[in-house]
């Protein structure tokens, strides 16, 4: 059976701060909760932007970071040395399989087309039953709407057929985040261990 508190949770999020203060706003109390409930942070390991504003919120209140970061953007999106435990990868796909072993949920914050390409894989292996950790999009100030929406057009367009769900969780509140994440995985059930569910992949 799964442990009854969630140990770890990774954010997905732009390396960009965007347009809307709120982003960063968001950024700063999902780390600031993390730590507060005592959840340690995965991300991808850089200082800008949005990473940098949730890792940077993670420690100040006292909470653990772990970044995980290819060798290659090490340099272009500023490493953040401050974290307690910084693991660097050879690859993108040595790292995207280091934070879903590393973490028992998933957050999307705003973000570019790898925050997408990264929340996208977590709902594609979900929807094809390789797993069943917690999803949550963090839909600040109607960011994720558009990808929403084309959600919706593929349903309707039945190439998102009844029975084959996409499931995940929407908050548009920042504060609401971590209290959606404790909530789905108290819902979820036993959890197999992520030896046997690597293995399907």
């Amino acid at each position: 059976m799964k442990s009854a508190a969630v140990g770890a949770v990774c954010v997905y999020c732009g390396s960009g701060p965007g347009t809307n203060p709120a982003y960063v706003k968001a950024a700063r109390t999902l780390g600031a909760g993390l730590a507060g409930s005592g959840i340690e942070l995965v991300y991808g390991g850089g200082g800008m932007g949005l990473m940098g504003e949730v890792a940077r919120a993670t420690i100040a209140g006292g909470g653990k970071v772990t970044g995980i970061i290819p060798d290659f953007l090490s340099e272009r999106e500023h490493m953040l040395l401050e974290v307690q435990e910084l693991i660097v990868t050879g690859d993108m796909h040595e790292r995207k399989r280091l934070m879903f072993e590393r973490s028992d949920a998933f957050v999307a914050l705003p973000g570019g087309i790898g925050t997408l390409e990264e929340l996208v894989e977590q709902l594609t292996w979900s929807q094809l039953g390789r797993h069943r950790k917690p999803i949550v999009l963090a839909n600040v100030n109607g960011f994720w709407d558009p990808f929403l929406e084309l959600l919706r057009h593929m349903r309707s367009q039945q190439f998102i057929r009844d029975g084959i769900d996409v499931s995940f969780t929407v908050v548009s509140n920042a504060d609401a985040i971590v209290p959606a994440v404790i909530a789905a995985w108290a819902a979820t059930g036993e959890v197999p261990p992520d030896e046997v569910t690597l293995a399907k992949f």
